[in-house]
């Protein structure tokens, strides 16, 4: 069992998570509205990972013998000033989930709580990887922009798979 402090603050984090699969859904929605196939299916696929992220606090609140608590989903922005404004959001947002778990892990560690900080460190490695994922877009988004590739980049953003975690 953890405190009920911890309990809180990883109820907060499903949240923030279901939160994220909004978010990147509603992008996916603005992609689809502008004709934008792939990057709204980078999206989609994006929106899928949150969701399982949350699944994942979730689970583990319940296997710690917490009560995994739903609170209300504050809805996300629908447009946006052009695609490369999207992908800046996502970097920007993922920098900001970044910090959530990295404050997740502070209390873990100060209410030494061995287990929960085990749990999060899945987390502070996939943040590694979902803040290098949402740079690289933005980077050829911004390239694309600038050169007259969005399409072609379109095209490879519509190659992405989604790859569940173990």
């Amino acid at each position: 069992m953890f405190s009920k402090k911890m309990e809180k603050s990883l109820n907060q984090q499903v949240n923030a998570e279901l939160y994220s699969s909004y978010l990147y859904l509603s992008m996916s929605a603005y992609f689809s509205e502008i004709n934008l196939a792939g990057c709204a299916h980078w999206m989609r696929l994006q929106a899928q990972e949150e969701l399982l992220h949350g699944l994942k606090i979730y689970d583990y609140i319940n296997e710690r013998g917490g009560r995994a608590l739903l609170a209300s989903i504050e809805a996300p922005p629908q447009k946006w000033d052009s695609p490369v404004a999207v992908f800046e959001n996502v970097l920007a947002h993922e920098q900001k989930v970044t910090g959530m778990i990295n404050k997740l892990v502070d209390q873990a560690i100060s209410e030494k709580d061995h287990a929960t900080n085990n749990f999060l460190q899945w987390f502070v490695a996939e943040q590694v990887e979902e803040e290098a994922s949402a740079n690289e877009a933005l980077q050829k988004m911004r390239l694309a922009a600038k050169e007259g590739g969005l399409f072609i980049l379109d095209q490879e953003l519509a190659r992405r798979v989604l790859t569940p975690a173990a």
